[in-house]
């Protein structure tokens, strides 16, 4: 294939795009690929979650705007195009019973009439891949799952003219994936390699609590070698500072461990409308040299 080549990642939040596949599509990018990151909502209802910043009357009257703000610097440093769907975030429940999710929220869209937005921005940017979240969400939060909904009906709906007429004209990506970056195989390797350096592990409660989240083991079929991204990830993240305490735990295992235990960011090939050979280390296997 001569055509440009184009990457979709469909994502939640913003800060979701550099916790997820952010390595894999920085390398893209550094080989010319055309890369979109699509957010869903602009996650005004995300607490502060960096201790540093907790208590900040502006930020926390400004959250919407300061977000926006961490997004425009996390994409400079990725070197990805990015657009908002312009939903508006379900905030993540918590309590026993759950309370109702707020109303208008992107949860609570009609699937349907939801994916219209994603259909047109897929029939404008016209990427042959897509990744998004499995049915899961990665983890239950409900934009997630929605993220994960909307993106399956888009994907399907983009290449028909029987649907979404008004959202422009056809266009069929090929392939799909879910992130799964956040695998019980890499965190074993990682959490022993670091217990075999007599250094602390901060994925013991991660490895207790994963039946929490996963109903069953995913299956990875695509690793994209990408250790030479690791650290324009990781500043992509730290842009996003009411999200992300540069102290915490997403950087306690250092660089030269991560890059020699686990050099790769995983998907999983949910849907594919080209030939070929598992395991991959190409999101655009079958599609280069077609």
């Amino acid at each position: 294939m001569t055509e440009q080549l184009r990457l979709m990642a469909v994502h939640a939040h913003p800060d979701d795009e550099s916790s997820k596949g952010a390595a894999t599509m920085a390398k893209y990018v550094s080989e010319g690929v055309d890369v979109l990151v699509a957010t869903c909502t602009g996650g005004e209802r995300g607490s502060i979650l960096n201790p540093k910043l907790q208590g900040d009357p502006y930020i926390e009257e400004h959250i919407h705007e300061v977000r926006r703000k961490e997004m425009d610097e996390a994409r400079e440093i990725l070197g990805v195009k990015q657009e908002w769907l312009g939903f508006v975030d379900s905030g993540l429940p918590e309590g026993d019973p759950l309370p109702p999710l707020p109303e208008g929220c992107f949860a609570l869209q009609d699937v349907d009439e939801a994916a219209g937005r994603l259909v047109k921005l897929i029939r404008t940017f016209k990427p042959q891949v897509i990744t998004t979240y499995d049915e899961n969400g990665g983890y239950p939060h409900p934009d997630h799952i929605m993220t994960h909904k909307i993106t399956m009906v888009a994907f399907e709906a983009a290449g028909d003219p029987e649907c979404y007429p008004e959202a422009g004209e056809p266009w069929q990506p090929l392939k799909l994936y879910y992130n799964q970056g956040f695998n019980k195989p890499r965190t074993i390797a990682l959490h022993e390699a670091l217990l075999e350096r007599g250094m602390d592990s901060p994925y013991g409660e991660w490895l207790e609590r994963w039946k929490q989240f996963e109903q069953r083991e995913r299956t990875l079929t695509t690793y994209i070698p990408c250790a030479d991204f690791f650290e324009i990830r990781d500043k992509a993240l730290i842009a996003h500072a009411t999200q992300i305490d540069p102290d915490g735990g997403w950087f306690r295992v250092p660089m030269d461990i991560q890059r020699e235990v686990w050099p790769t960011e995983e998907y999983e090939l949910a849907k594919s409308l080209v030939d070929t050979s598992l395991p991959e280390d190409d999101l655009f296997a079958g599609i280069r040299n077609n």
